[in-house]
């Protein structure tokens, strides 16, 4: 038996949500929609154009935000990352713990240095652009990898945005590798179009080909897709990537998700809510998805409470649920499942 349902590996950021306007986004220089690495001089500069706007503070990092929801919901992870000895490394292993995530930062000392952060600048149209502050991020390598829990774990799954970091993106596919080896299930997330536009041997390298081993999920948004296949064709990006991944999963916001399984196309539903926040969104359907197929569920079952959870983190500022929501989510699967 398994020890942990998913393994993931990925950049350890504290976020700061701040509710801007366009106006102010132009000011302060930030790419819309998009997710920027910065320097510590830019994350100061950024830091006095938010001085006095509304902020929230919480856990993030893409693959941290996935592992905590499905931790959440009931399932076992463990997370591979690196903080720094500072207030934010304490926040952030406090974080996994306080979510019950197991984690490397249990018996590794933090670097010298600062930890990673992501300042998330929220428009009132929902969506999300990303200033990213690697810090001690930046220095992720492979001694953070466990060979033991990756071995123990039925997914083991890859951030995209470690595509950035040539030390990180070598500590994903030494993990890559054993869990190859240990025949777990292998699982990606594409991220971002930056990682897509200016990082693509990276990506190239986790998601794999025939001599490395395919993947068995690919996760991605629609916009994603299209970057990645350079195509506006839905039909046209299908047909590539049913020959990325055993399954694939796309998400295209108010339009549901499409999810892939070789010739085999099945689309879901999205909840009808009023977005305000993405930020977090394809973290948690990656989660929840993962979840699900990891307790026996079916594809079409995983992506239907992968797409209400998902709904639930766009309907409000943050990208963790509150253990309410948890709750609600998961006594309506229980009910769709009774059907």
């Amino acid at each position: 038996m398994s020890h942990y349902d998913v393994y993931a590996i990925g950049n350890a950021l504290v976020d700061t949500e701040y509710e801007v306007t366009d106006a102010q986004l132009e000011a302060a220089g930030v790419a819309k929609r998009h997710m920027t690495l910065i320097d510590e001089q830019r994350r100061t500069e950024l830091l006095q154009c938010m001085q006095g706007v509304l902020s929230h503070r919480t856990g993030g990092g893409s693959a941290g935000n996935t592992v905590v929801a499905l931790s959440q919901l009931g399932g076992r992870a463990f997370y591979s990352c690196s903080v720094a000895d500072d207030e934010l490394g304490e926040f952030y292993t406090q974080d996994l713990a306080a979510h019950g995530v197991a984690t490397n930062l249990a018996h590794a000392r933090p670097r010298a240095g600062q930890t990673g952060s992501c300042m998330v600048m929220v428009t009132p149209d929902a969506e999300r652009s990303m200033s990213t502050f690697l810090g001690a991020s930046a220095k992720l390598d492979d001694s953070a990898v466990d060979a033991v829990a990756i071995a123990k774990s039925r997914v083991y799954y890859m951030e995209g945005y470690l595509a950035a970091s040539p030390t990180g993106l070598d500590a994903a596919l030494k993990g890559r590798q054993l869990a190859s080896e240990a025949g777990v299930a292998l699982a990606a997330t594409l991220s971002d179009m930056s990682m897509i536009n200016y990082c693509r041997p990276g990506l190239d390298a986790m998601v794999g080909h025939v001599q490395t081993g395919l993947l068995d999920y690919l996760f991605c948004n629609e916009e994603e897709a299209q970057t990645w296949c350079k195509s506006q064709d839905l039909a046209n990006i299908c047909e590539q990537l049913a020959h990325q991944a055993s399954v694939v999963c796309i998400t295209r916001s108010a339009q549901g998700c499409v999810v892939l399984q070789g010739a085999v196309r099945t689309e879901v539903q999205a909840v009808k809510v009023k977005a305000i926040d993405t930020n977090g969104a394809g973290d948690m359907f990656a989660g929840a998805f993962l979840y699900a197929v990891t307790q026996g569920h079916s594809l079409a079952q995983a992506a239907w409470l992968a797409n209400q959870c998902a709904a639930r983190v766009v309907a409000q500022y943050g990208n963790r649920l509150q253990q309410n929501a948890i709750h609600e989510v998961k006594a309506d699967f229980a009910r769709f499942l009774a059907v």
